[in-house]
């Protein structure tokens, strides 16, 4: 596990914007369970509680331009302004797991750029649209795990911490930007649409999804 400490050369001068993610992880603090770098880290980046998905994250850059939509419909604007219509040309994200959470199974339209940072490595579970099940590793080793992924639009997507590991500290581009609209939860139907993945996909699914 790499280890947390202070920020490095140029962190006074840093500004991460805020934006329909929410502001950051101020009016929360982090479970005193959740191991120290992770709330070292939680601190230091300014994480909030993911509302949809789990984990911990920060929006930190949203594109002032934006993509026309065809529909011409209202997407939030950078932050402290208001919606502007279209969909922003890119936004990123800081996502953090840790032992007592996992990115619940869910789906964007959109290509979405994972980026492994520190920590320990992370198992995904993408189920695809013409019935295949796949499985990646992203983590520190290159030689045998994911330093950067990406998943294709359309396709299911969870993760989790692999067996032992205490955080992990990951980013995520999309270009066009993620929209809040975009993301679809998933539920039970697709223990029956992927079998061979149940036992993944029962720990994967959001809470409340499972009768």
């Amino acid at each position: 596990m790499t280890k947390v400490d202070g920020p490095g050369p140029g962190a006074e001068a840093r500004r991460e914007p805020s934006g329909p993610h929410g502001a950051g992880g101020a009016g929360r603090e982090p479970d005193p369970a959740i191991p120290p770098g992770a709330r070292r880290l939680i601190e230091l980046l300014g994480l909030a509680p993911h509302p949809q998905e789990g984990g911990w994250f920060r929006e930190t850059y949203r594109s002032a331009d934006n993509v026309p939509t065809a529909a011409g419909v209202e997407a939030p604007g950078p932050s402290g302004t208001g919606p502007t219509r279209g969909r922003p040309l890119s936004t990123a994200i800081y996502y953090l797991l840790t032992p007592d959470s996992c990115s619940g199974l869910h789906r964007l339209p959109g290509d979405e750029v994972f980026h492994f940072y520190l920590g320990d490595p992370v198992e995904m579970l993408m189920l695809h649209a013409d019935g295949r099940s796949e499985r990646v590793v992203l983590g520190p080793d290159p030689a045998v795990m994911r330093v950067q992924h990406v998943v294709p639009g359309g396709t299911w997507q969870g993760s989790r911490l692999a067996e032992g590991g205490r955080w992990a500290l990951l980013g995520t581009t999309m270009a066009p930007g993620f929209d809040p609209t975009d993301y679809e939860a998933g539920t039970e139907a697709l223990l029956a649409a992927f079998p061979a993945e149940e036992a993944t996909i029962r720990r994967l699914l959001p809470r409340g999804s499972l009768p």
